[in-house]
Formats: C-alpha cells, structure tokens, sequence
C-alpha cells in the first residue's frame, strides 16, 4: 500500500510539473549495435533477431553506472526487455519452476518486482498467469500481458518457435537528483527440471535510454 501510495504522489507530481520542465537531456543511450559495454559491469553481448543486445542472463544481470549527471529533478529511463523460451510466471509450489521474477533496481530501490509468463493455455482454459505489467504477487494477468511483440522467435529449448520470446517496452520515470545513478537489471528464476538453466529461460536487454530532467 505504501508503494502504491508513493507511485501516485510521484505521478501527481509530474503530471503537475510537466508544464515547467526547464530541461529535458538525454544523458545515455546504447543500442548496442557497436558492442560498447561502457559504464557496464557483467555485460555479454549476443546477437538476436538481426541485432545486439546485451544479454542472455539467467540468475543474474548486469550494472549500469551512471556519473557526473547535470542537475536534475527527475530520471526517465527506458528500454526493451525480452523474456525468452519458458518463463512460467507466478507458478509456485513443490516441483513447480516459478515465480519466474524480474527486477529493476535503481541506487538500491526497487522500481520493477514483476513476473513474466511466455506459456500457452492448458487444454482446460488456464493460463498460466504473470504479474506484470504490475508487481509480483499481487496481480494475475494473462501470459504476455502488456507485451510490445509477443510473437518473437525462442533462443534455446524454444529455439525458432515463434511466440518463444516476448517483448515488453519498459519506462520508469523517478525521482532523482544526485549527481550518479546505479542502475541493476536482475532476474530471481527458478528451474527445477533441467541440467541447463540458461536454456531453458533467459532475457535481455536492448535500446537503454535515460533522460534527466529539470523542472
């Protein structure tokens, strides 16, 4: 309830000062095209579907460091998440491979705790839920809900299967005035079924942008 409660006070207060930004500035993009892992920490690069991106990870992620930032009132950043092969969203129990977690952390607040699903409906209806595009676990959403593309081809176990990866586009505008920013892309998966975890479910990143912004 807090984070709700902060979520709309934070958006009030944008929405109320959107009329007097007084600078918009674009501090960092990366496409990853030129394989530049600058003020990255634990990055790979792979190809995929005709493009770099940084990426696959399971049970992990990378860091983005950012410094020396013009003064600011706010921080927007975005990007392109793909969530490939068999994620099973909310699943939980004895033997079940889930939640399936993904996390967005900025200088060690949490801005995305979300679940993702990339599985088909049982022959009786069910699909198998995901929380996003809230946070986990209190929302139960049909699997790629929100998704930009959810018919991209798999990597791995899912490998060519149309509908094997999903594309969400994510954009978090946050309060933030320091002069650095330490921002961490990380999963919390669960396998219990398989030698090769990787494989069996992975995702990255592409087209991180982030803008500071004066008001």
């Amino acid at each position: 309830m807090k984070k709700l409660i902060y979520s709309l006070l934070l958006l009030s207060l944008f929405s109320s000062c959107s009329k007097n930004v007084e600078n918009e500035a674009e501090v960092y993009f990366n496409d990853f095209e030129s394989r530049n892992l600058s003020d990255i920490t634990s990055g790979v690069i792979e190809a995929y579907n005709g493009s770099n991106v940084i990426g696959r990870y399971n049970s992990g992620g990378f860091d983005l460091q950012l410094d020396n930032l013009p003064k600011h009132k706010l921080i927007e950043v975005s990007f392109d998440l793909y969530i490939h092969d068999s994620w099973a969203g909310n699943k939980t129990g004895i033997g079940i491979d889930g939640p399936d977690i993904w996390k967005f952390i900025v200088d060690g607040n949490l801005y995305v705790n979300t679940t993702f699903s990339n599985e088909d409906c049982d022959n009786s209806g069910f699909c198998p839920p995901q929380s996003y595009p809230q946070d986990y676990p209190n929302y139960n959403h049909n699997p790629k809900s929100g998704a930009v593309n959810p018919n991209l081809p798999g990597v791995c176990n899912l490998q060519g299967k149309i509908g094997g990866t999903t594309l969400y586009r994510i954009t978090k505008t946050i309060e933030h005035s320091n002069s650095s920013a330490l921002m961490q892309f990380r999963d919390q998966l669960v396998q219990t079924n398989t030698a090769d975890k990787k494989c069996d479910e992975s995702w990255s990143v592409d087209n991180i942008r982030v803008k500071a912004i004066s008001l």
